[in-house]
């Protein structure tokens, strides 16, 4: 129950240490504005995150300081001084409205001072003009660092995601060129055997043999088979050779690599002349045979080197998730997904365990910020394994939250980190490696964003943070 006095009078302001040094005037002033609530034990007197309203003065009883932190609210200060104060205690300086920083219980029934934000800023800006100004360049110069500091954050994270990005591009970009310059070489080589073959008069049946005999061949190197080793290779190749060498064709060992590439043996090439049964130069035969098997390998070849392309192109949108609405109901893994994507060439020697949770339920969020969040626990736990190691993506969820844990197998986090681990600017990377931004952004995210909690745990095994996300709005 929470209750108001009469105003307090000014011997009593007088007898606080806040208001001591105060003339009769001033606390004649004060004492006007003034009010006394009386709050029953365990009574929330403020909560975190409510607009700074007022600065509340204890005159008796006691209070209790709290903030939510990594899951769970963390006491700050318990006390029964007369006289401590807390609330809208940055009123006085400029900026947008403030909010509590902390929330204030009260431990036993108790009495506060009431005082405006607005009269308290009055009083302060009147009384002490110099402190007024010295801080508010304080706070401005600490804000202007911080936001000067998340750009820089934010730049450098794009210029990484950059750097992946189009390393992970060039390689199937140069494999579709390098293809399509090889494809125009076999092409030309293959009109030139075809030349040959017609300078042979041949019949419209041989010819009609000959583009079967094609078609049969493409078809079965399109068939899946067995990985052969080294060894098991070269024994093919020299009995393909050797089969062909019994023909008459000439450089047969040239020929014999590109059909045993594409999954023909020497049976195959007895049902070639079976089939065609003579009539024909097997050189210029087997040599069409080849420029046809070698197209169609580099044409597969620029398909897959494309169709990476169009789904790095994918993951980018997903990842910025382009053309969609900014608050949306969010599928978790196309988003850690796509953020694996960005992250390739980071994670290079890194092995990379999936065990998601079949049928995981939507989440009301941002899907992008949410994005920033994975960016921010993958790129760390990727530091910390120093490019050897195990990364362990794993959702769950319950009846009221879905959870994503991101692991990391590294040294974990040094224990003298670990208390401010969450706090701007604290990073156990190298000088001019990191902001020490990255945690405190996805935590932000994370709770303020999406009203969830970002936890870890830690040890010389390793290190895993834990992201909840309540599946309701306000959960």
């Amino acid at each position: 129950m929470t209750s108001t006095t009469p105003r307090i009078d000014v011997e009593e302001l007088r007898s606080l240490f806040l208001f001591e040094s105060l003339d009769d005037d001033v606390l004649a002033w004060l004492a006007a504005r003034a009010e006394v609530r009386v709050f029953d034990a365990d009574a929330v007197v403020f909560a975190e995150d409510e607009p700074a309203e007022a600065l509340f003065v204890l005159l008796e009883g006691g209070l209790l300081l709290s903030k939510h932190a990594t899951g769970e609210d963390l006491v700050i200060n318990e006390t029964s001084h007369r006289g401590t104060y807390a609330g809208a205690v940055r009123a006085f300086t400029g900026g947008p409205p403030q909010r509590y920083q902390t929330s204030m219980h009260a431990t036993r029934p108790s009495r506060f001072l009431w005082l405006a934000a607005a009269d308290f800023a009055q009083l302060v800006q009147q009384q002490c003009p110099m402190a007024v100004h010295l801080l508010d360049g304080i706070y401005e110069g600490v804000r202007a660092t911080e936001s000067t500091m998340r750009q820089r954050e934010h730049l450098v994270q794009l210029g990484v995601l950059s750097a992946n990005l189009a390393h992970e591009l060039n390689n199937p970009a140069a494999a579709a060129v390098r293809a399509t310059e090889q494809l125009r070489t076999r092409i030309s080589g293959m009109r030139n055997k075809l030349s040959l073959l017609a300078k042979e008069g041949l019949s419209p049946e041989m010819v009609a043999k000959l583009v079967a005999v094609q078609e049969q061949s493409v078809q079965r190197a399109q068939k899946p088979r067995p990985e052969l080793t080294a060894l098991e290779e070269s024994d093919l190749e020299e009995e393909i050779s050797d089969r062909l060498e019994e023909r008459g064709v000439a450089h047969a060992w040239e020929l014999a690599p590109v059909f045993a590439a594409a999954g023909l043996d020497a049976t195959w090439v007895d049902d070639v002349v079976e089939q065609v049964d003579g009539g024909v130069k097997w050189d210029a035969a087997f040599g069409w045979m080849r420029y046809t098997l070698e197209t169609e390998a580099l044409m597969s070849e620029i398909e897959e080197a494309t169709t990476r392309v169009s789904a790095l192109v994918g993951a980018v949108k997903q990842y910025s998730h382009m053309d969609q609405a900014q608050h949306s109901e969010v599928p978790l893994k196309p988003g850690l997904e796509s953020t694996l994507v960005m992250l390739a060439r980071k994670l290079t020697g890194i092995e990379v365990r999936r065990e998601y949770a079949a049928d995981l339920p939507l989440v009301p969020g941002y899907p992008a910020e949410l994005n920033q969040v994975w960016t921010n626990l993958i790129d760390n736990a990727a530091d910390a394994m120093a490019g050897a190691g195990v990364l362990t993506l794993r959702t769950r969820a319950d009846d009221s939250s879905v959870f994503v844990e991101i692991g990391d197998d590294g040294p974990g986090v040094p224990a003298e980190l670990q208390p401010r681990l969450f706090e701007p600017f604290v990073t156990s990377k190298p000088a001019g490696q990191g902001s020490g931004l990255g945690l405190e952004n996805a935590k932000r995210i994370v709770e303020r964003r999406h009203g969830g909690s970002l936890t870890y745990t830690t040890g010389p095994a390793g290190t895993t943070f834990c992201v909840r996300l309540p599946r309701r709005s306000g959960s």
